[in-house]
């Protein structure tokens, strides 16, 4: 039986949760053994198995499509990983709080075209240079995870992966544009409370230091600019192009770069492999995974209740601060999709579906595990010196900042 209104028990969406868990638990409870790619993708194959087998059987159409999806999403991701990784901004700004928010808000445009993971990466290492004399910085970290890793990514389908995917499934490249007045709006906000924090932070540094910070400047200087003009290339390439010459487009790029890239550049920005392979790893399970619970919420969606766009944007976002946020969008978009409204786009309401891609995408500065990047900054300011709080600790920190901005976010947008 090959049918389109196969819907499977609810147990088949067990596999779907347990991946999901194992990425937000297992960093935590068992780092060392999930620190290894393998491993990852080991978890996922054992949990996507049984899953394929059932698709096989019954819609193996459905697993042609998903394997197409993860394709064209793991080129993409790799793409802007690899190109991105090219590029070397090097420098040492006065650490005033002028220039770090500055630098923030010039990463939280950056992220909607280069993706959160780009542009993390490639503004991590400039912001904690200029900063190093200072002995206050955790915040501005933290504060660089909000916008940068997150809340930035919103603009463009290259943004953030729910986003690329929420593309994939049928919205229109530019739809995410609709986007813009409250992306503004949420970037002023969270600048706003960062200018505040910073300036009492700084007070509070040593005359010395500030006095070092002031002498020992730089000017910034970019290295690997042809890659820049590489970036422009996988942009024009997803807007502009059919699936396969995208994808095609996108490789060739990628190629172009790694090989024409210096590879003391490489070093310098501590390159590897590694984040893009965990991610190809985590996601042949997850797209595989989550096939039944997607059927099953486009056949059962209207029994859990939700109908108005604030439903949507805190679900969404709640699942994105401890879930991975690109298969809470499509989980969401699926249930938001049989609930039989106003098929304006993609087959749901445009306000339904801004509600879905803000709080998948800003929901996801909630905490470590909430998006990709978040640990990957994290990381890489604890190795150049800064104490950065625990799990429990951020989360005390975005739970203040974040969620009174999100719930005025959502009497001004959704209410």
């Amino acid at each position: 039986m090959h049918s389109e209104a196969f819907v499977p028990a609810l147990a088949w969406a067990l596999p779907f949760a347990g991946l999901l868990l194992s990425i937000a638990v297992l960093p935590l409870a068992a780092p060392h053994f999930w620190e290894s790619n393998s491993r990852k993708l080991a978890v996922a194959l054992v949990l996507a198995l049984p899953v394929l087998v059932l698709y096989l059987r019954f819609r193996p159409e459905a697993l042609a499509h998903a394997a197409r999806d993860y394709v064209s999403f793991i080129v993409l991701l790799g793409g802007l990983f690899v190109i991105s990784g090219g590029i070397l901004l090097e420098g040492d700004l006065e650490a005033t709080t002028r220039t770090n928010a500055a630098m923030l808000g010039i990463g939280a445009l950056l992220a909607s075209f280069v993706g959160t993971t780009g542009a993390s990466m490639l503004l991590i290492r400039p912001l904690l240079q200029t900063n190093r004399e200072r002995k206050r910085v955790a915040h501005t970290v933290i504060f660089f995870i909000f916008l940068v890793s997150n809340i930035g990514g919103c603009l463009t389908p290259l943004g953030d992966p729910p986003l690329f995917l929420g593309y994939l499934a049928g919205v229109p490249f530019t739809w995410t544009l609709r986007l813009f007045v409250p992306w503004a709006f949420t970037v002023a906000i969270v600048l706003s409370v960062y200018v505040v924090w910073d300036r009492r932070e700084r007070a509070h540094e040593a005359p010395a230091d500030l006095r070092r910070d002031f002498y020992e400047v730089r000017s910034l200087r970019i290295a690997g600019k042809q890659n820049l003009a590489l970036l422009g290339g996988v942009l024009a390439a997803v807007a502009l192009l059919p699936d396969l010459s995208r994808d095609l487009a996108i490789v060739g790029l990628a190629v172009f770069s790694y090989r024409r890239t210096d590879r003391e550049l490489h070093r310098a920005n501590r390159f590897t492999f590694h984040p893009i392979l965990e991610v190809a790893a985590l996601f042949v399970g997850i797209f595989v995974t989550m096939l039944p619970a997607l059927d099953l919420l486009r056949a059962r969606g209207a029994e859990l209740g939700l109908r108005e766009p604030w439903h949507f944007f805190w679900a969404t976002g709640v699942l994105s601060s401890f879930l991975d946020n690109a298969p809470t969008y499509l989980t969401f978009l699926a249930l938001a999709k049989g609930l039989g409204l106003a098929p304006e786009v993609v087959g749901v309401p445009h306000a339904i579906l801004a509600a879905i891609s803000l709080g998948a995408v800003f929901m996801g500065a909630n905490s470590y595990i909430g998006n990709g990047p978040n640990f990957m900054v994290r990381a890489i300011a604890e190795e150049r010196g800064v104490k950065m709080p625990s799990f429990a600790g951020y989360m005390l920190v975005s739970a203040a900042v974040l969620l009174p901005i999100f719930a005025v976010v959502t009497l001004v947008f959704f209410r």
